[in-house]
């Protein structure tokens, strides 16, 4: 039944890419082969007349991989069968029945199908217990008579308290040694601490506070920070908000700082625990937040705003910029773009430019030479 439901699930694929040609003419009619953009539009299509959503991750899961070898969720499969006019997908695999092929009617997520669960029936077992009176033949009150002499009775004494004093020598001796155990281990655990929490206990921390050097006012894009040692590797740090906090016993620190919409920078700083506030300056880079602006700018059809977009836009970019889509995908993890095509996708209007992302851009001679973007998906929406 399973490899049945593949076959059947092939059969929609090719009917989503029919129904999708209809209106549209993506870069290729084999529907596997449709990139970022492609994808996208897709998206806005299953959208506008299904109601529903798949993420990019599943659209190449799913239709990159040929033949496919698992099947989608149930809500997926009834989202593309809605978008080809049928209400379901077991409407769908009812109507497309290969020979000798039955279907269930349980199958049909309509019906509601109520299991009943078996409990298994509690069975006490009682056992029966019977004591003997082992003293049965023995007489209520026994009479022990002692025959041995007074020098055996005080040599047995003797022995037995001997022996006392020889257990109580080696209990002490054990817990003596216990405890000299437990008191190295002490010792040797505060050391191992404190060699670990040794910076976090006499380091200062330090606050840095990032603003704009135009308008004065903290930055609220994301920032990119790395701490710059001599022969280490840069820590690095991604920032959400215009404060970054850092703990250190270093006299001096160098910071590297990125961000999509102001100038990357390298600061020095000497610290000192008496000034651990400290406020830095970002040179807006204009280009980079012009592009972003005109590329999520919602503009309408009339007064020639979408021409007006694209023109500025133009001037902006050079003509042989770099431009990639970062997909969230293993497989397929970035596609690229030229000019023309970047142009044409920011200046339609979709919903999908809500979720628009820029990452990197890069500006030589007064044009933007690499652009980096993502369209942020959720699997959930």
């Amino acid at each position: 039944m399973a490899d049945l439901d593949l076959l059947h699930f092939e059969q929609l694929k090719l009917e989503v890419q029919a129904e999708y040609l209809k209106n549209h003419h993506p870069s290729f009619d084999d529907i596997s082969k449709w990139k970022g953009i492609d994808i996208i539009y897709f998206q806005e299509d299953l959208r506008r007349k299904a109601k529903g959503n798949i993420s990019e991750k599943s659209f190449y899961t799913y239709f990159k991989n040929i033949p496919t070898t698992k099947l989608p969720r149930i809500d997926m499969l009834n989202l593309l069968a809605i978008y080809v006019d049928y209400q379901s997908w077991y409407d769908f695999k009812k109507k497309h029945l290969f020979a000798n092929e039955f279907i269930s009617e349980t199958e049909n997520p309509a019906e509601i199908i109520v299991a009943n669960e078996e409990t298994p029936e509690k069975t006490e077992n009682i056992v029966e217990t019977t004591e003997e009176n082992s003293n049965k033949n023995k007489p209520e009150n026994g009479i022990l008579q002692l025959n041995n002499t007074d020098k055996q009775t005080n040599t047995e004494n003797k022995t037995i308290s001997n022996s006392k004093k020889n257990n109580i020598i080696f209990d002490l001796y054990y817990r003596f040694k216990e405890y000299v155990w437990l008191g190295i281990s002490v010792v040797l655990l505060s050391m191992v601490l404190i060699l670990i929490f040794w910076q976090r206990i006499f380091a200062t921390e330090y606050t840095f506070t990032f603003i704009d050097a135009d308008r004065n006012t903290p930055i609220k894009d994301n920032l990119e920070i790395k701490i710059l040692k001599e022969k280490e590797t840069p820590i690095q740090f991604d920032l959400s908000s215009s404060i970054f906090k850092y703990r250190t016993q270093s006299k001096t620190l160098k910071l590297e700082v990125t961000s999509p919409f102001y100038k990357q920078d390298t600061i020095f700083r000497n610290l000192d625990p008496a000034h651990t506030n400290e406020i830095i300056e970002l040179e807006p880079d204009v280009y980079a937040q012009a592009l972003f602006y005109y590329s999520t700018n919602d503009v309408s059809k009339k007064n020639g705003e979408i021409e007006k977009k694209r023109k500025e836009l133009d001037k902006i970019i050079s003509n042989k910029a770099l431009i990639y889509q970062v997909i969230d995908n293993e497989t397929y993890g970035i596609e690229s773009l030229d000019k023309e095509k970047y142009i044409g996708f920011v200046t339609t209007p979709t919903t999908s430019l809500k979720n628009f992302k820029m990452i990197r851009t890069k500006t030589l001679n007064g044009k933007i030479v690499l652009i980096k973007f993502k369209i942020q998906q959720d699997e959930n929406k």
